[in-house]
């Protein structure tokens, strides 16, 4: 089955393990310390982490070693860059509007401006 990024970041515990590894690599028993669940399920996320291309998995010896592969979060970046420019547009036409609010005369509570 592949899955895609957004599947590996849907959920907050693969998150935090991309988090963790991201600042440096990690064995599999390191990582699975950080978490009150059991070894086998984290196996889980990380298995879901590495076919999506967001870890990576080397053997040092009898260790295995995580890495985070950031490049590969590029796709989310894309999906998410056009709903930013989406509300800074929206948000600079909000400006605009208060801008004119700002300019136009007041009146105060008889009808007359002031």
């Amino acid at each position: 089955m592949r899955r895609d990024v957004f599947q590996a970041i849907a959920d907050p515990t693969r998150r935090e393990i991309i988090r963790l590894v991201a600042h440096k690599k990690m064995n599999l028993n390191s990582v699975a310390e950080n978490f009150a669940i059991s070894r086998p399920a984290i196996s889980k996320h990380i298995k879901i982490l590495t076919e999506c291309g967001l870890i990576s998995i080397r053997q040092e010896g009898r260790e295995r070693f995580c890495s985070a592969e950031l490049n590969n979060l590029h796709e989310i970046f894309e999906w998410v860059e056009q709903y930013r420019q989406f509300w800074e547009s929206r948000i600079d036409n909000l400006e605009k509007y208060l801008d004119q609010l700002q300019k136009e005369p007041k009146i105060n509570k008889h009808g007359k401006r002031k």
